[in-house]
């Protein structure tokens, strides 16, 4: 792996050859990097050097997956979706430049996304089980597991510098829709891996002594319950956005920024007002600080899947210790998440010794795991209809912050979690609603660019989404399969 110690790499983000930071970790060196590095430096103060040429001589740079999606006049939204499969899916990786090798069937966002993400990954595979792709459905579980048994854990996406972080842990409800396909025997296979992925994430009970309050991605509360946050192995700029972090940083705790900004890539909302201290400047990010809804949520649902699994293992102590840590974590989570005077579930901050207050749509999550009670259900779906619900969908956010991850925009994982939480309780009208919203949004938007897009403007949809570290990306997979899903659920 090579970055920050060479100046080659450090001139070219910082200097912006390419407009988008990630294009140039992306690059194929055509040598070895030492061999580059020592070049760069004898020819760097040579007259009418170019850095730009430089890199064009000695990398193989990447072609945005755009120029593929050709749209075949008068497709419908759903015939467009199936013919991106073909561009979308690979037959494998083979581990050159800064890939990861992967020996299986996997599918990638789109745009200049050329490599699998974690999650992302989960809400594509919706839209492959509706297509009938069995095949890349057992490809991308293999996938995970190949990682985890030699990573030790799914990064975050399939590329080197990614290593140190991962992303919301879905692999237990991939299993889960791999295990509707081909029955419980996808449970019992991939069980060890189901542990380590457990392992990784609680890791850090091991590591903190009795007066610590938190390690890794692991946090204890007040009264000595276990919580997690998102937490990178690393505290340096993160690779892809070298440029973008450095500048941050300036004038202030860099480690300290660092993590917290590879906290915020590691949570999937990069980012959001959510992790600002002050609700609104990127400048009071503290991430690290932060113990998500929807990341304990996630953990709920394995720890109950390790006990489910372990029971069709016919291994009865292991389903009940099991058993006992996601009966733990979903009192933690009534306890420390749920704001009975506002009826709505926050993020807490575990420094400050309160909830951030902070409106998201993240408070759906319980309702689609089923943590929550009918009532918590009930005064959720109220403040979701009142104060998110839009034209297009759900809000992120209510905050207008410029950011990604906040409002007008909304994305498709959410309005999922949203749509299928609300239906879990009953409240199947205002969750039909808001599918229909949503499939309108992605039509409309469809018929007036030929593009279903990476997130969308669900306040006006005759403007595109904005804000983020790079322009809006087509493709895309999990849009694809969120809404070939909620197709096949609610009809077009």
């Amino acid at each position: 792996m090579y970055y920050e110690q060479y100046h080659l790499f450090r001139d070219v983000q910082m200097q912006q050859v390419f407009p988008d930071g990630k294009t140039f970790v992306d690059c194929r060196p055509r040598e070895p990097m030492e061999l580059l590095e020592d070049r760069y430096l004898r020819e760097k103060h040579l007259p009418g050097f170019s850095l730009k040429q430089f890199v064009d001589d000695h990398f193989e740079v990447p072609v945005p997956m755009q120029q593929d999606y050709v749209l075949k006049p008068g497709s419908t939204v759903r015939e467009h979706i199936e013919a991106l499969w073909d561009k979308l899916v690979r037959p494998q990786s083979d581990g050159t430049g800064s890939k990861l090798a992967l020996p299986y069937k996997f599918v990638v966002p789109g745009g200049r996304f050329g490599e699998m993400y974690y999650w992302d990954t989960y809400f594509t595979m919706l839209g492959l089980q509706v297509s009938g792709r069995r095949d890349v459905l057992q490809g991308i579980v293999d996938n995970f597991s190949h990682l985890i048994d030699s990573v030790g854990y799914i990064p975050n996406g399939t590329r080197n510098y990614f290593i140190g972080r991962s992303q919301p842990p879905y692999f237990s409800l991939m299993l889960r829709l791999l295990a509707d396909e081909t029955g419980d025997i996808s449970l019992r296979r991939y069980l060890p891996q189901l542990e380590k992925e457990y392992q990784f994430w609680m890791k850090g009970v091991g590591e903190m002594g009795p007066d610590d309050r938190a390690a890794l991605h692991v946090v204890r509360m007040e009264n000595g319950e276990l919580l997690n946050r998102y937490k990178d192995e690393n505290d340096t700029p993160r690779p892809e956005s070298y440029r973008e972090d450095v500048e941050m940083a300036q004038g202030r705790d860099e480690r300290q920024v660092y993590r917290d900004l590879r906290a915020g890539a590691e949570s999937g909302w990069d980012f959001s007002s959510r992790w600002f201290r002050d609700g609104k400047s990127f400048d009071t990010i503290h991430t690290t600080e932060i113990i998500p809804v929807d990341l304990n949520c996630l953990l709920w649902h394995l720890e109950q899947t390790l006990s489910d699994t372990f029971g069709l293992a016919g291994n009865a102590q292991e389903k009940a210790r099991y058993e006992v840590l996601a009966a733990n974590r979903r009192d933690a989570i009534n306890r420390y998440l749920w704001d009975e005077l506002k009826g709505f579930y926050f993020d807490y901050d575990f420094v400050a010794g309160a909830g951030t207050g902070a409106l998201t749509i993240a408070a759906a999550t319980p309702l689609y795991f089923g943590l929550a009670t009918a009532e918590q259900a009930k005064l959720v779906s109220m403040v979701i209809e009142e104060r998110f619900l839009v034209d297009g969908g759900v809000l992120t956010t209510l905050e207008q912050s410029g950011q990604q991850w906040d409002a007008p925009n909304g994305w498709a994982p959410l309005q999922w979690i949203t749509i299928r939480g609300l239906d879990r309780y009953g409240f199947t009208g205002l969750a039909a609603e808001i599918a229909h919203r949503w499939i309108r949004l992605n039509t409309q938007v469809f018929e007036r660019t030929g593009k279903l897009m990476e997130k969308y403007n669900v306040v006006n949809a005759s403007l595109d989404a904005g804000g983020g570290e790079y322009e809006g990306q087509d493709g895309f997979g999990w849009t694809n399969g969120v809404l070939l899903k909620l197709m096949q659920l609610y009809g077009s």
